[in-house]
């Protein structure tokens, strides 16, 4: 069944040359260049006013670049309008026809392509039965949940047997506990399917669980284009960093210096001494510097450490599997995950060891990595 759904042709290249959009004096999107592999599952993600909305409704066609070129495999479409390019999309806000059933919703834009009736019947009970939503085929949207509703959408979509699919935030209106299921029902269509899939999405849980790789993406600009576990560990500049992670990468600025051929990173609050490997990389391209560290990437002590440094708990949160214990170094407050055993209390004084492997330093002045 699957194969008769997907056919040969969902398998499409996308490729972005220096797209840039303008609306008035704002650049929404600028000099985006991005290349989605044939049935990969591409990721847009960043903040509200990024620019990855923007950029689903110029591959969509419903935006036209002010600049640049989109392609679909070698098909130039950039002036195509949407109905030419066969592009599937589900919205945030799902627009399913409330006075039409299911079974309607579905089979809408076969009934525009003028598809003979019984091949709509065909389709739109495999696309249902697919989506586990072949016992709804005769609810109107009112009558359904909003993960069902959801479901509607995306077989509707799939009922035209897209080239590309394109997805705005379609899990934003669903709680928490039935985000998390569609996120895995999502994940494993695309896969089944192997469609060019492009979901836009502010919830870098949702990238980091679904996409092959990510565009993140920051004041119109692409920060940096991934697999989810590059992005984790090697981010290419400080936005990135803070963006990708729960809870977030803290940062500490200093400088980097060496004495009789030993390195430190040097706050003002605090001194440690660097691996020789990893101080010899950073002071060949930097001397004020941020350095990074994430939660998980710490560990507690409840004496003093070789090359440990003293805070005081601030604020402890219980997330019940772990505790994030909110630490004062100084003047800073930096998040650490712990275990809840360790009993920790507001005021006490611990001292924290970095996992120097773990240790991100960025370039104060550019933002940029000087490690990757």
């Amino acid at each position: 069944m699957l194969e008769e759904l997907r056919g040969d042709k969902w398998m499409v290249k996308v490729t972005l040359e220096n797209i840039t959009k303008v609306f008035g004096k704002v650049v929404a999107v600028s000099d985006l260049n991005l290349e989605v592999r044939d049935g990969e599952f591409v990721a847009l993600l960043g903040p509200s006013g990024c620019g990855k909305t923007t950029t689903l409704l110029m591959i969509a066609g419903i935006y036209r670049p002010t600049k640049g070129r989109i392609y679909f495999d070698d098909v130039d479409v950039t002036f195509l309008p949407p109905k030419d390019r066969n592009i599937g999309m589900v919205f945030q806000s799902y627009a399913l026809y409330p006075h039409m059933t299911v079974y309607d919703n579905i089979a809408f834009p076969l009934k525009l392509k003028k598809v003979p009736k019984n091949e709509i019947d065909k389709k739109v009970r495999e696309i249902a039965k697919l989506l586990r939503i072949d016992n709804l085929l005769n609810r109107k949207p009112a009558q359904l949940s909003g993960g069902q509703q959801q479901r509607v959408a995306l077989g509707r979509a799939l009922a035209k047997e897209p080239d590309v699919l394109l997805l705005d935030e379609p899990l934003s209106n669903l709680d928490a506990k039935l985000r998390i299921l569609m996120r895995a029902e999502l994940k494993r269509l695309q896969k089944e399917l192997k469609i060019t899939t492009i979901y836009v999405t502010h919830d870098q849980v949702e990238a980091m669980s679904m996409a092959d790789r990510i565009a993140v993406m920051n004041a119109g600009r692409l920060q940096q284009y991934a697999e989810p576990e590059e992005l984790y560990n090697k981010p290419a500049n400080i936005f990135v960093a803070g963006f990708i992670g729960n809870p977030p990468m803290n940062f500490i600025d200093g400088t980097v210096y060496s004495k009789d051929g030993r390195f430190f990173f040097d706050s003002g609050e605090f001194t440690i001494e660097l691996n020789k490997e990893i101080g010899e990389i950073i002071a060949s391209k930097a001397s004020e510097v941020v350095m990074g560290f994430r939660p998980e990437h710490v560990k507690i002590f409840l004496n003093e450490q070789p090359n440990s440094i003293e805070g005081l708990v601030y604020v402890v949160e219980p997330l019940g599997r772990d505790v994030v214990v909110n630490v004062k170094i100084g003047s800073a407050v930096v998040k650490i995950l712990a275990s809840p055993d360790l009993n920790l209390e507001p005021g006490q004084k611990i001292w924290l060891v970095f996992d120097q492997k773990r240790l991100h330093f960025f370039d104060k002045k550019s933002g940029l990595s000087v490690l990757v």
